[in-house]
């Protein structure tokens, strides 16, 4: 599958761990609330993409395990909910502001790859991870994908 994309997604485990995902199988990303992680999920990725699922807030923060998206991107419910934290009063059903995709497990990883190990790996110092923290969805090159996978002992 060449045109499978790579890409990290952030949960704090406490709110949506990847025990939780195993658990349920399959769950929508919800809540994402800065444009450019939406315009990824909206605009880039596809069912089969492969995600690296990230724990942020964690002890330690890292890389956790494995998932897959595995819908087309449709509008986040929550926006229209008045009792959600991630209500928005500007989006409507017919104009929609903010988009979503489901992800589904893969994998959970024996050990959690840290924050600290994938910044003091050469190989990855170009990863958006490292230059660019507080991006909630990010792309992730094949081999950084791999690279991480290893380092996991996946």
């Amino acid at each position: 599958m060449a045109d499978v994309r790579h890409w990290l997604m952030k949960s704090e485990e406490d709110e949506y761990s990847i025990d939780d995902l195993a658990r349920d199988g399959k769950a929508p990303w919800t809540g994402v609330r800065n444009y450019e992680a939406r315009n990824l999920m909206r605009d880039e990725m596809k069912p089969g993409d492969l995600i690296l699922y990230y724990h942020s807030n964690a002890r330690p923060s890292g890389v956790a395990g494995i998932a897959r998206v595995a819908s087309e991107p449709y509008p986040d419910h929550l926006q229209f909910d008045p009792d959600s934290p991630y209500h928005d009063a500007k989006a409507t059903e017919e104009e929609p502001r903010w988009f979503l995709v489901d992800v589904e497990f893969v994998e959970k990883f024996s050990r959690v790859v840290s924050l600290k190990e994938v910044k003091d790996n050469p190989d990855l110092q170009e990863m958006t991870l490292v230059k660019r923290m507080r991006l909630s969805v990010q792309p992730v090159e094949p081999e950084e994908f791999q690279i991480i996978r290893e380092m996991a002992g996946s």
